[in-house]
């Protein structure tokens, strides 16, 4: 869940690489599926909150990874604002419409300021996800 990364191409590897390591795939081309989404439009929602995503072929089933950062980074945010934290969502090509939900479910989540405290501000993955989990349910 912490990440090193200090700009927008580091972040992108970064969970790029974390992603590729825990479902598989290429990581070449996962990498170039989420740059050329990038380059459409910033995948930075406001708030300090970019949602990385793109779709691959070499990705066997859709995959969600998450990190924060311990200092902000220039994200090209829709907002002008540096992002702190991250998902990133994969998958094939067929899981276009389960995609497309989780990222709509990420994007609510995180609109309110006190979820996006509780994600900074977790010290594990397990209380990471357990925020996420309390987001959804309330």
């Amino acid at each position: 869940m912490p990440m090193a990364a200090t700009d927008k191409p580091g972040a992108i590897k970064e969970l790029v690489q974390r992603l590729v390591d825990r479902s598989g795939g290429s990581y070449e081309d996962a990498y170039q599926a989420v740059v050329r989404r990038e380059q459409e439009l910033s995948t930075g929602i406001g708030f300090g909150v970019a949602i990385p995503h793109g779709k691959s072929p070499t990705v066997g089933d859709l995959s969600v990874v998450a990190g924060v950062t311990a200092t902000p980074v220039p994200f090209d945010s829709l907002d002008g604002q540096p992002v702190r934290l991250f998902f990133l969502i994969l998958g094939p090509e067929a899981s276009a419409g389960q995609h497309v939900k989780v990222l709509s479910r990420i994007a609510r989540l995180v609109r309110h300021e006190d979820v996006r405290e509780r994600l900074v501000s977790a010290g594990t993955p397990d209380d990471f996800h357990r925020a996420l989990l309390e987001a959804e349910e309330g």
